[in-house]
């Protein structure tokens, strides 16, 4: 060992370097055995070569056994290795059209590029061919990885502010905040969701198993149709659903209202009045005078007072047991 040159280390170094797999693991074998006592450590140590891969080609001399290489189950490499550049060029196309989420719930970014938007823009932009390009499949994924993700567009712009939207929004939030403080006032929050239809339909579900659970290829002729109704008492942040097979009607939320009310009055002796925050849904505006009976018809049944707080506007009526 001690009369190997510098020269000569760097020439094993190369010639080890244009090999690969059984006959690297040989080489690499043959010559600690030759000019390092068989010695991995002292091989690893002057030539840089991995010890492992040094016993394993000594283990393999031994036996005459060689292990059998399989390149293809390793995978193939990412295309950001593959293409050095694909990463810095998809970035510089996609943040001019992506927001951080307005939640700051996630560290990804919102993005309104799709992955084939994107394929094209790097042909059309960057140079790029179709050949060398993945599919759009694999674009997406790597705008994944990048951070990026395609989202549900949020409602959140109003279509049209009127001059009192915000005296409108001042006025529910003044009436939320007496209805908080206020010892025998109980605020609570109702809306009904999407109807679910039940059958066996896949709503893109997912179930793990050997093979695939079967689903009808269609989404009709449900059995039933669910209609869930929600209501949350806003301080505690209790919430309690309720599912109906009827329509969403009038009557089907103030019966469930009724239904809530029995099952948790006795949690709430005090309460003389509920604030009752609200949509102006179809089924529950105020100009819907079958949801005012029903509701003045609950408030004398119950002896409780109602303050119907809407989004829109507040309309504020007490309806006493008469």
């Amino acid at each position: 060992m001690g009369n190997l040159t510098e020269k000569f280390k760097k020439t094993l170094k190369n010639a080890a370097n244009k090999l690969t797999g059984a006959k690297r693991r040989e080489f690499e074998a043959q010559t600690t055995i030759d000019y390092f006592e068989g010695n991995a450590r002292k091989a690893e140590k002057e030539l840089g070569w991995g010890r492992e891969t040094i016993l394993k080609g000594m283990k393999e001399l031994e036996c005459g056994i060689v292990c059998v290489e399989r390149y293809k189950d390793r995978g193939n490499k990412r295309t950001e290795k593959r293409l050095p550049h694909l990463e810095e060029d998809i970035r510089s196309l996609v943040d001019p059209h992506s927001q951080a989420d307005p939640d700051f719930r996630s560290i990804f970014a919102y993005t309104r590029v799709t992955a084939k938007k994107m394929r094209q823009a790097l042909i059309d932009e960057k140079g790029y061919s179709d050949e060398e390009l993945p599919c759009e499949n694999t674009i997406g994924n790597i705008l994944n990885r990048l951070g990026y993700r395609l989202r549900r567009v949020q409602k959140v712009k109003p279509q049209k502010k009127i001059p009192e939207t915000d005296e409108i929004f001042t006025n529910v939030e003044e009436a939320n905040r007496q209805a908080d403080e206020d010892k025998e006032t109980l605020r609570i929050s109702i809306d009904t969701k999407a109807k679910v239809k039940i059958g066996e339909f896949t709503r893109n579900g997912k179930i793990r198993g050997i093979e695939a659970k079967k689903a009808a290829d269609h989404d009709m002729n449900p059995i039933a149709t669910i209609v869930p109704f929600g209501i949350l008492e806003v301080m505690s942040a209790c919430l309690t659903i309720y599912f109906g097979v009827s329509f969403e009607t009038s009557d089907f939320i103030v019966d469930c209202l009724q239904l809530w009310w029995t099952e948790n009055k006795s949690r709430y002796p005090p309460i003389k009045e509920l604030a009752i925050n609200l949509d102006n849904g179809p089924q529950i505006e105020s100009h819907r005078t079958q949801f005012i009976r029903r509701i003045v018809e609950f408030a004398e049944e119950n002896g409780l007072r109602i303050k119907l707080i809407y989004l829109g506007y507040l309309l504020d009526s007490t309806f006493p047991s008469w």
